[in-house]
């Protein structure tokens, strides 16, 4: 072909290409959570429905916002992996392990943090004032042996007290359990459970009951506040829905202030939602809490990157936390 003709067929094709539509982005969009009072900025979004909001004024009027509850953020990266899910949330632990195994390909990777919160292990064995002392008659629950964040933490704090190269020592004891369930074995007094590596509420729940005692806190393994939770989603949902991503951020965001500015009714959302007998001053005192802080920023995520590579859990290392998660939470105000 010549050149002539060669200019000529662009000439008759850029018109059809400048009228062809723009790729349309999802109008649905499938969210999980987790249960406890950490999730509350996403439970928060859900209650006002500031996600369809949002994305009614970038232009994307009637989105349907599906949202699902699950035990533990493992069963979450397979939804994810299979399509059936766009935005998991659950603890660094999951979010690492699925950032690893799919990097080079689906590339997952953290949306935004949703907070920096304590993990508390609790005990009813009168016996245990540390790990040491734990024996083969205790089992710990947690969310999900191994890959969960309590997990993780737990291997870290035996690291620490046994060796590292004894991470594993309290592995055998740990029982994959939904917080709820767990809470209600360990109280109980008619379980094999003696311990729980949970989070708020039910971690402050349990040490209500005067036969249960903290053994630690996540704090101190890791040196002070780090992230909890986080929200991923993959390469692909990024960049293929840019205006509902984005009307995710804002949204997150508008949740976030809304805890800050009145945790009173923060407090009263997540009654509603959770439809929860806890008391309204309970709630709101641990949304209160200085050591409960609500923030899209993540913290101390590259330790447990760190650990979790050392000790094989994940095959890649990032360089710094920036290569976990797309840039645009650092958009957000506040940050």
């Amino acid at each position: 072909m010549s050149v002539r003709a060669m200019r000529s067929a662009a000439l008759l094709i850029l018109p059809l290409l400048l009228a062809a539509p723009a790729r349309a982005e999802v109008s649905e969009v499938r969210i999980a959570q987790e249960f406890g009072i950490s999730y509350l900025p996403l439970t928060v979004m859900h209650h006002e429905k500031l996600l369809e909001q949002a994305a009614a004024k970038a232009g994307i009027p009637n989105l349907k916002v599906t949202w699902a509850q699950f035990g533990a953020g493992n069963a979450m990266n397979d939804a994810l992996l299979s399509g059936s899910l766009d935005f998991p949330s659950g603890g660094v632990g999951p979010m690492l392990t699925i950032w690893s195994k799919t990097r080079g390909h689906q590339q997952v990777r953290g949306v935004a943090a949703l907070n920096s919160m304590p993990l508390y292990l609790v005990s009813t064995d009168p016996k245990v004032k540390t790990i040491k002392d734990f024996t083969d008659q205790d089992k710990i629950a947690l969310p999900a042996v191994k890959v969960s964040i309590q997990a993780v933490t737990l291997e870290m704090a035996a690291a620490a007290a046994f060796g590292a190269d004894r991470y594993n020592q309290l592995d055998a004891l740990t029982v994959s359990m939904k917080h709820p369930d767990a809470m209600a074995a360990l109280l109980s007094g008619h379980s094999e459970i003696t311990a729980h590596f949970g989070s708020a509420p039910f971690q402050y729940l349990e040490l209500q009951d005067k036969a249960a005692h903290r053994v630690l806190s996540s704090y101190d393994v890791l040196g002070g506040p780090h992230t909890f939770n986080v929200v991923w989603t993959t390469q692909k949902f990024h960049d293929d829905n840019p205006k509902v991503y984005a009307a995710f951020l804002t949204a997150l965001n508008e949740a976030m202030a809304l805890i800050k500015s009145d945790p009173k009714r923060a407090a009263a959302i997540y009654i509603d939602e959770e439809k929860s007998k806890l008391s309204p001053e309970f709630v709101e005192q641990m949304i209160r809490d200085p050591e409960n802080v609500f923030t899209t920023t993540p913290q101390k995520v590259m330790k447990y990157a760190e650990f979790m590579h050392k000790i094989g859990a994940i095959d890649n290392l990032p360089k710094t936390s920036s290569e976990l998660f797309f840039p645009e939470f650092r958009t957000v105000a506040g940050n």
